[in-house]
This record gives structure tokens, C-alpha cells and sequence, in this order.
């Protein structure tokens, strides 16, 4: 029997899709019995990422899945859990016996923990008959990522940015406090103390932020950063992969925070905020600084312009800590992973359907021409209210999604005056790539948990409830809960890697 594999739910939907994915009006082709009759079957689990459909359409009935079944001749039938207890639900798929043609994971512990358990299908043979597009455009290096005994296990879906976080303030409220944007930890000290202390809305009351955060330290980055430090991030040191989260450079990242908190800086309510909070406190004009996510200029802090007139926002330097370090958490390349339970009647159908999906980029990450965008003197324009209305469409996309750096510019461009394009570049500018990009290894898959909940001390350190000097016992525990096993396979694969030359 397989043994399931629990752990916590991702929090968040993956808003990228919120701004990259379009739509396919109701002009599009439509079902016909006759094409019916001629499809083949194919069940599928995916993720529906918090997003929702227009009145009338489903995960089963939308312009968008008409299309793939038509180019296709399948008939795709979808399964969405949701995306709280998503890989739970895929738990509970797993040890049913009654299993889908494909499920989709963006958790790469799920996938090594049922590949260790030689649950799914190869796909090698199946990729050389059914899925030139997906060999031709997914590099070479993903590929061996997915491998296990030298066969292909999942085809993966990429990233289509290598970074999230850049910090944004309130310039209006920069100029009324005579204060220069920050650019050092000291100084982001100081704006952050202005930000709450003095008034910067110039509305009498003590009611603003100067910092906040979210739940699990999302919304941090550029702080660890400044100490040359990522958590849950490997690091070569003296030849030897270090885990981020244990470094001493961390215990002074935790400690800068807490003197925010424990002066009643930093929102004193960010171990709560989920993206939901953050994005109503920065648009009611609450925060003055923050982390943003790249696409958060044309989110809340859009909608914060739009109720207040007045509200400048700006982009600011990454704070550089005491060493002159400053940076911000890489993404791993590989976004998710489709699989195929082994006994599968018909994994070609699959690979046909995700061949379609990679190759037919352009209209499946758009939507069709002239329905929400059309190109004007050279330039795309998207039409905002089709665009918004059927985001639902990323969820099929996204299955297997290879970016093409040109579409990407022009897309985003066509999104209006966000400074998404450049936000993307100042990030990747600043990213503190992981050195550790293989699969999970199995003592990843075993500890996860654990070692996923042990991490709850650093929230408590920040708050004050714990002593700065209860990262050394972290530190220690998290070595001792299966923390050292999976140093000593993660340094065991370095060493491969450095023997292969990086391969």
C-alpha cells in the first residue's frame, strides 16, 4: 500500500498567474456532440490556485478547456481540490485505488516521497512518441532533475521568474518626514521608526505601520539578505553546503527584527497577516513600507493610489546589512511537476495533452487575439476587464508552462504602467541563488514536517517570546530532528555535482 505523506499546505496562490494569464470569450469554440463522440478520456487532478470562475463556468465547462479538448480530440475530465489541503486531498487519491490518468504537485517533496515508492510511470519512451514539444523546450538540466534510476518521472513545469520579493515605500511620506530613501539597515531603521512614530499621514492619530510582514516570515527576504543569509536556502561555505536557516548571520537578521517588533515597529500582527491582510493594510493606506512582491504595484499598492491620490510609491534599494551584503530568496527553476500513476490505461493521452499545452503557448497564455489583446502600432494592449475576469485559465497553463523571455516583456508591458518588467530585472539582479537544485532526498521527504514546524521559533524569537539565544537551541534541534541526515545527503549530492562539473 502507499503510505501517504503529510504536511503543511502552501499558503498562497501563485499570483503571478493573476497578471500573466488572459481569457477566451464566450466566441470561442464551443462542444459539439459530434466531437464528443470522437475524444478519449482523460482524468486529471491540478491545483486550482485559489482562483474562481466567471457565473456559468467551472473547471469542467469554460472556453479555455473546450480549446485544449478540440485541438486535442480529449476529453479532459478535472479534478480540483482545494488548494488549502491540496496535496492531502492527493494523499488521500494516492491511497484510493481508484487513481486519475495524471495529478499535478508544486511541492517536490510530495512528488520524491511517491517516487520512492515507484508509484508513477516512466515517461521516457512516452516523451519520444508523444511529446516532441515538451523534449524540444523544457532544457536538457530539468529534465535529469526529474530523473530516478536514469528514467524520466514527471514532466515539469519552470518559473517563470527566479525571484519574488523588492522592497517599495511611501515617497509622499518620505517627503513630509525630510527623510531620503533608505538604502542601509540603519537608515531603514530610521524610516521605519518615522513611519510610525511621527505622524506620516499628517492625520493626528498614531495609526500607521511602519513595517509589516506575514505569516511563516513570508515578506522578509531583503532582511536576511542584508546579513548574506536566506532561510531554508543552501549556501556553499568552505566547500561544504550550508543550510541558511543555521547560519550565525541569521541569528543577527532575527535579532534586528526583533528590536523592530519588540519597539512595536514591525506590525505587531504579522504572524497572523495571510496576503489577504497585507494587501488591506497597504491599500487602506496603513503601511508605509514593505517587501512587495513584484506585482504588488499593480495590486494593493494600485489600489491604495486609487483611494488616495496623494499616495507616491517608490522602489527602494535592498537594504545592505553591516558587510555591505544585500539580496533577496531565489525560486527553484522547476515550478511543478506532472505525474502519471503507474497502471495508467492510456498515458499517451496525457503526454499529447501537455504537448499541446507547451507548444501552443502563445494562445493559451494570452487568450486569443483581438478577444483580450490585440497589437496597436506594435504594442500589445491587453483589455483589462476580459483579462481579470478569466484568470481561471492559468490553472490549465501553468500545467506546463516554459517561459519565452520576449512574450514575457511585451505581456507584462500590456498590463500598463506597473513597472512590473523592471521590478523583475531589479530582482534578478539581486537573487542569492540556493546551491542545492536536485530532487528531495529522502531524508528531506522523512523530516519535512518536523524540521517545517521547528521553524515556528523563529517567529517566537522575533516576538520576544523566546530569548535571541534560542536560535542556538534551533539550531541544534533542527540538526538533531533529521537535520544532519539531510546535510550529509545534500553534501553527498554536491559532490556528484562538483564531480560532474556541475551537470
Amino acid at each position: 500500500m502507499i503510505s501517504p505523506i503529510r504536511r503543511p499546505a502552501p499558503l498562497a496562490a501563485l499570483a503571478l498567474l493573476l497578471l500573466s494569464t488572459g481569457c477566451l470569450s464566450g466566441s470561442s469554440p464551443t462542444r459539439t456532440e459530434d466531437t464528443l463522440s470522437e475524444q478519449q478520456t482523460v482524468s486529471i487532478v491540478i491545483n486550482n490556485l485559489g482562483l474562481s470562475f466567471p457565473d456559468g463556468l467551472d473547471e469542467n465547462n469554460n472556453p479555455y478547456l473546450r480549446y485544449i479538448e478540440q485541438s486535442t480530440g480529449l476529453d479532459l475530465q478535472v479534478v480540483t481540490p482545494p488548494p488549502e489541503v491540496y496535496e492531502e486531498r492527493l494523499d488521500v487519491i494516492m491511497s484510493s485505488g481508484k487513481l486519475p490518468d495524471m495529478l499535478h504537485t508544486y511541492e517536490a517533496v510530495w512528488f520524491d516521497h511517491y517516487l520512492k515508492q515507484d508509484a508513477f510511470l516512466p515517461l521516457d519512451e512516452l516523451l519520444a512518441a508523444y511529446g516532441p514539444h515538451l523534449l524540444e523546450k523544457i532544457p536538457d538540466e530539468l529534465w535529469d532533475r526529474v530523473r530516478h534510476n536514469g528514467r524520466i518521472y514527471a514532466v515539469p513545469s519552470l518559473n517563470e521568474v527566479i525571484g519574488t520579493e523588492l522592497m517599495y515605500a511611501r515617497k509622499d511620506w518620505l517627503d513630509r518626514l525630510g527623510l531620503e530613501p533608505p538604502e542601509t539597515l540603519e537608515a531603514y531603521y530610521e524610516v521605519i521608526r518615522a513611519f510610525t512614530l511621527d505622524d506620516p499621514d499628517g492625520n493626528g492619530r498614531h495609526d500607521t505601520i511602519g513595517l509589516t510582514m506575514m505569516v511563516d516570515l513570508n515578506r522578509s527576504s531583503p532582511f536576511f539578505g542584508a546579513f548574506g543569509t536566506q532561510l531554508n536556502t543552501w549556501f556553499e561555505r568552505d566547500g561544504q553546503l550550508v543550510h541558511g536557516s543555521l547560519l550565525p548571520e541569521t541569528k543577527k537578521a532575527l535579532a534586528y527584527l526583533a528590536r523592530l517588533y519588540n519597539e512595536k515597529l514591525l506590525d505587531q500582527e504579522f504572524p497572523l497577516n495571510l496576503h489577504s491582510n497585507l494587501y488591506e493594510k497597504v491599500e487602506n493606506g496603513t503601511v508605509g513600507l514593505f517587501s512587495a512582491a513584484w506585482y504588488d504595484t499593480r495590486g494593493p499598492i494600485a489600489a491604495n493610489k486609487r483611494r488616495d491620490p496623494e499616495a507616491e510609491w517608490i522602489k527602494l534599494a535592498y537594504p545592505a546589512g553591516p558587510d555591505g551584503a544585500r539580496g533577496v530568496e531565489g525560486k527553484d527553476r522547476i515550478r511543478g511537476y506532472n505525474v502519471i500513476p503507474a497502471g495508467t490505461a492510456h498515458p499517451e493521452r496525457v503526454i499529447r495533452m501537455l504537448d499541446f499545452i507547451v507548444d501552443d503557448y502563445k494562445n493559451l497564455k494570452l487568450g486569443f487575439e483581438d478577444e483580450i489583446w490585440r497589437m496597436e502600432n506594435g504594442r500589445m494592449v491587453t483589455d483589462f476587464d476580459m483579462h481579470d475576469k478569466h484568470l481561471y485559465r492559468g490553472i490549465y497553463q501553468s500545467l506546463v508552462d516554459v517561459p519565452d523571455p520576449d512574450l514575457f516583456k511585451q505581456r507584462l508591458d500590456s498590463l500598463g504602467d506597473f513597472n512590473l518588467y523592471d521590478n523583475l530585472m531589479t530582482i534578478h539582479e539581486h537573487v542569492m541563488p540556493g546551491a542545492f537544485y536536485g530532487v528531495p532526498t529522502p531524508s528531506m521527504s522523512k523530516y519535512d514536517k518536523p524540521l517545517s514546524e521547528l521553524h515556528e521559533v523563529l517567529v517566537r524569537i522575533i516576538m520576544g517570546i523566546e530569548p535571541i539565544d534560542a536560535f542556538d537551541q534551533f539550531v541544534l534541534d533542527w540538526k538533531r530532528l533529521g537535520g544532519d541526515e539531510i546535510t550529509e545527503e545534500v553534501n553527498d549530492w554536491y559532490r556528484k555535482q562538483q564531480q560532474w562539473g556541475g551537470s
